[in-house]
């Protein structure tokens, strides 16, 4: 099962979150979902040079919070703040409610490269522009590895460097373990518009085992026990004499037998 679903949604109530958190009423559920759909659409055609892997939206009575997950977040800002606020009119807009309830926060993602989407969105970047798919690949899993990440899977399918027939090319680094639910993994998909036609670009990062907090304590307690010794200089008694079930060693090598007379 693991294999086959997008990683995310496998793990949404285990250790990831919703990325929209509202709740609504039947008659208006599927109102709102649309809208929500045309907002993230509409900031991502919009922001593409900010680099948006995520975008989480809050909605409460009468207010919306629009969390935008940002590697440039000074595009996003711009001079004196002048950018946000007018993005704050175009989400309104979208959203067709006052621009006084709309809240914008602007979370910065620290390591791009650690970031599946955007390692997704990057090599597409590279093949639209005639980059070998294979070198591509390969600078990307390079880069994520050296950032500590614990595994990296990269996928390319399509008409790979312009053959008539289209084919999938894998590679992967490290471990990626899809079907443990803990293991914090990223997942991205992106399309690389060429002139032979679509190639898609999957990215799986693995980035460590999320823990509960009794967890962490009993790994840091196995952390901190000094190692067992391997080649412990273990008495062979095979051969020897044996212990009786009372716990004492019998003196006498032949045993309660003695030597002579009757037995």
């Amino acid at each position: 099962m693991g294999q086959k679903v997008n990683p995310h949604g496998l793990r949404v109530g285990v250790i990831k979150n919703w990325d929209s958190r509202w709740f609504a009423k039947d008659e208006v559920f599927g109102d709102t979902l649309v809208s929500d759909y045309k907002l993230r659409k509409y900031l991502k055609e919009k922001l593409q040079g900010a680099g948006v892997p995520k975008i989480e939206i809050e909605r409460d009575a009468n207010r919306v919070k629009v969390f935008i997950h940002c590697a440039k977040p000074g595009v996003v800002i711009g001079r004196g703040g002048a950018e946000i606020d007018k993005l704050k009119l175009d989400i309104a807009g979208v959203l067709e409610m006052p621009a006084e309830n709309v809240v914008v926060n602007v979370v910065e993602v620290k390591n791009p490269d650690l970031n599946a989407q955007l390692v997704a969105e990057s090599i597409a970047l590279q093949l639209e522009k005639r980059t070998s798919f294979r070198r591509a690949m390969k600078q990307a899993i390079g880069r994520t590895m050296r950032l500590g990440a614990k595994g990296i899977k990269v996928t390319c399918s399509g008409r790979l460097g312009g053959a008539e027939i289209a084919r999938v090319e894998h590679y992967h680094e490290g471990t990626i373990p899809l079907q443990t639910l803990r293991a914090d993994i990223e997942y991205g998909f992106w399309e690389a518009n060429t002139t032979y036609g679509k190639i898609g670009v999957k990215v799986w990062i693995y980035r460590g085992e999320v823990l509960s907090e009794v967890n962490r304590q009993a790994q840091a307690r196995d952390d901190r026990r000094p190692p067992r010794r391997d080649n412990r200089d273990r008495r062979d008694n095979r051969s020897g004499d044996r212990r009786p079930r009372d716990g004492r060693r019998n003196p006498n090598p032949n045993g309660n037998k003695t030597e002579g007379g009757n037995r």
